[in-house]
């Protein structure tokens, strides 16, 4: 009996580290951008430097989780559940070295700022987007992690937020360029900022949708229209 049963305990190990290292990527992603946006206020080439370094770590460590994916597959041969974890976990890999990517873009386009004088509003749109975008990024990998369809459901009504002041921002930004037409050289940075912002958000939602994917089987959106 005890023989029987030893597979499948090593087999559920081998699922809860996946998920450790999902957790670990998405830890590093998360910081990624913390960084970036320290990077946009206060333009340090050490915070470039550690954005970069956490983008490729990210890369590494999503590599072997997709390889440790495929070994398991192909070794345990899951279904169901098990199937669309494995599976889902590939998918959530992808995104945060997505995320890590942009953080990198959001940091490169900081250097081009240092210096300058930024209007008031739009330092505030920005950073108002930033935070609301780190907020997506916890609840989208916790979602995972705890497999919580609620936390996931709320990801939508958030990046709707996000899409609302990334218009702001355009309107603000664009404003301040006809106002000042020799600040068009560097302003045009806060509009990269703000869309690859606006980008992230649209990964942690993607993070939401896998895992209600994993979960039900069935697109987000089909679940939101039977509501």
């Amino acid at each position: 009996m005890e023989r029987k049963k030893y597979p499948r305990i090593l087999f559920r190990k081998r699922l809860r580290e996946l998920k450790e290292d999902v957790n670990e990527i998405g830890q590093i992603a998360i910081q990624a951008h913390k960084n970036a946006i320290k990077a946009f206020n206060n333009y340090d080439k050490d915070l470039l430097d550690d954005v970069v370094k956490a983008r490729d770590k990210i890369e590494e460590l999503s590599f072997h989780l997709e390889r440790k994916c495929i070994s398991i597959i192909a070794s345990e041969q899951p279904v169901a559940m098990d199937l669309r974890f494995i599976e889902a976990c590939i998918k959530v890999g992808s995104h945060l070295k997505r995320i890590g990517s942009l953080s990198v873009n959001i940091a490169e386009a900081a250097k081009n700022l240092k210096g300058e004088e930024i209007p008031a509003r739009s330092m505030e749109d920005l950073n108002h987007m930033a935070n609301l975008v780190q907020m997506m990024l916890s609840k989208g990998l916790y979602s995972f992690i705890d497999q919580n369809m609620d936390m996931a459901r709320e990801l939508r009504h958030d990046d709707d937020k996000v899409d609302d002041l990334f218009d702001q921002s355009l309107e603000n930004v664009t404003s301040s360029m006809f106002q000042n037409k020799d600040s068009i050289s560097y302003m045009i940075y806060l509009l990269f900022i703000a869309r690859f912002l606006e980008r992230i958000a649209d990964r942690a939602v993607s993070l939401g949708d896998r895992t209600i994917f994993m979960i039900t089987c069935e697109k987000p959106k089909k679940l939101e229209l039977k509501k």
